[in-house]
């Protein structure tokens, strides 16, 4: 059985490094799209620190999103793409690191307790078909790194699953 270990957080490429680790581990073997998105949200929640929200919104046309896995609090269920942080960065095609989400025009409020968020693209070789949500109780939580190795973890969790009917 898999079980997460503790990870110095005071070099961050490295705590990503290992944290891909573990991801890969963690899924390895198995390619159900759903249980991996559970189970990379439970572990990004419970290895990064300063976290109230991880999980996944997916594409399901070209308009919207649906909620996926996720860890924290009950969510906002659909996000139209092009609304909130996690829709615009469907938009726009690209990740999304706001430092306060008070000062995003039309951010979406599923938690008034977040102050900050990442959003990262899931991506295949058919495109984007939805995006790894952060969210953190602390203004200006996420930074470059962290962008880069939550990125990375996004990637490991679309090559592992199938998306397949």
């Amino acid at each position: 059985m898999f079980a997460a270990k503790a990870i110095d957080t005071s070099d961050k490429a490295a705590f990503y490094r290992d944290l891909a680790t573990q991801l890969k581990a963690l899924l390895d073997g198995e390619r159900d799209s759903i249980a991996n998105a559970a189970n990379t949200a439970a572990l990004i929640f419970q290895m990064v620190p300063d976290l109230n929200w991880a999980g996944f919104y997916f594409l399901q046309s070209d308009e919207e999103m649906v909620l996926g896995p996720f860890q924290g609090k009950p969510a906002c269920v659909r996000i139209a793409v092009g609304k909130g942080v996690c829709g615009t960065a469907v938009e726009l095609g690209t990740s999304m690191l706001i430092k306060d989400v008070h000062d995003f025009p039309g951010h979406i409020a599923c938690d008034a307790d977040s102050r900050s968020e990442l959003v990262v693209l899931l991506e295949d070789d058919e495109g984007v078909f939805g995006v790894l949500d952060l969210d953190s109780p602390l203004p200006a939580r996420f930074d470059k790194a962290d962008q880069a190795g939550i990125e990375t973890l996004a990637a490991i969790y679309a090559a592992s699953s199938s998306f397949e009917d």
